[in-house]
């Protein structure tokens, strides 16, 4: 995920097989547990990744909330929105940045996201700073499962806020899988864990059987209520006597 971080494909094991892609092509390659990947920006490949271990971040307990950062969320400088951007947030997670000279967002996979975005099956977080688009994420729907693809961060905690807002809105819309794809020293400190190939697939198939509701705007009580329960609260520790 969020694989803008570090797409692992050199220390993780792969399946590749060039193909030619398309939007339908993809929901098809999604719900079997593969996913698209450039070379570079630049490259004019596309291939297909299966790997043996995968990333996945837990919706059902499990993800790891700093205080520092749940003050930010909740009472911080940011806007947060889904679906407004999502061209802006693909275009700014294919962009070099500082420490990343290059991506695997080449022009053809910015458009295949477009497209699946203009049909309803891939949807964005942005994280607004006054009027300047600063942070955000994207990726793919298929029934409980979400397919995170990329993010990025202009300012501080902006690409943390826009996850913790994705982890809030997908337990709130009954989502089961989401998936990080690789694991990267970022997603670990949320909780993300790598699990066998075997072990994503029976997930997936379970997750994509069932329907989950994508909801671009909840009510603002619920959603905040959400973000403060994934920070369960400490329990008291009474002194010995």
């Amino acid at each position: 995920m969020l694989a803008s971080l570090a797409r692992s494909r050199h220390t993780a094991a792969v399946s590749r097989r060039q193909i030619d892609i398309t939007p339908d092509l993809m929901l098809r390659a999604y719900r079997a547990g593969l996913f698209p990947m450039a070379e570079s920006r630049r490259g004019d490949r596309l291939y297909w990744l299966d790997p043996e271990r995968r990333g996945i971040i837990p919706l059902d307990g499990g993800f790891h909330l700093p205080k520092r950062l749940l003050r930010t969320v909740l009472a911080g400088p940011f806007r947060v929105t889904a679906n407004a951007d999502f061209a802006g947030v693909i275009a700014r997670c294919a962009a070099p940045a500082p420490g990343r000279e290059d991506t695997w967002i080449n022009v053809e996979i910015e458009q295949l996201f477009v497209s699946l975005h203009r049909q309803g099956h891939a949807h964005s977080v942005e994280v607004w700073q006054e009027e300047a688009l600063v942070g955000g994420l994207y990726g793919v729907v298929l029934g409980a499962a979400y397919f995170g693809e990329s993010m990025f961060s202009r300012v501080r905690d902006a690409s943390k806020v826009a996850l913790v807002h994705l982890v809030a809105r997908l337990r709130l819309g009954g989502f089961l899988l989401l998936d990080a794809q690789f694991l990267t020293e970022h997603l670990s400190q949320f909780g993300a864990r790598e699990i066998p190939r075997a072990d994503y697939k029976r997930r997936l198939a379970a997750a994509v059987s069932v329907q989950a509701d994508w909801i671009d705007a909840p009510d603002a009580e619920a959603l905040a209520a959400e973000i403060r329960a994934l920070r369960p609260p400490v329990p008291r520790r009474w002194p010995h006597r």
